[in-house]
């Protein structure tokens, strides 16, 4: 059996600012701008060593991630899904 991929996760859309700022121009699916911001974290050293699941933010990633310092994995994904429309 072939999965498909999830179309929600293909469409294209609006980025906010912040997002921008850290990924590029939107718009852009969502799958992209996952893929986008773990290339920008890894890049940076933003994975918590001690922790790896959790990713520290600076200051490009602060706006975006409400504010905190420091987010899991999940969190980043549920916090990013709010600066795009």
């Amino acid at each position: 059996m072939v999965r498909k991929a999830n179309p929600a996760l293909l469409k294209p859309l609006g980025l906010s600012a912040d997002l921008e700022a850290v990924v590029g121009k939107g718009p852009m699916a969502r799958g992209q701008v996952v893929k986008k911001l773990w290339e920008y974290i890894k890049k940076n050293g933003l994975q918590n060593p001690q922790n790896k699941r959790n990713i520290m933010s600076d200051a490009k990633l602060k706006p975006i991630f409400g504010g905190k310092s420091e987010v899991t994995m999940f969190e980043m994904t549920k916090l990013v899904s709010a600066h795009m429309k």
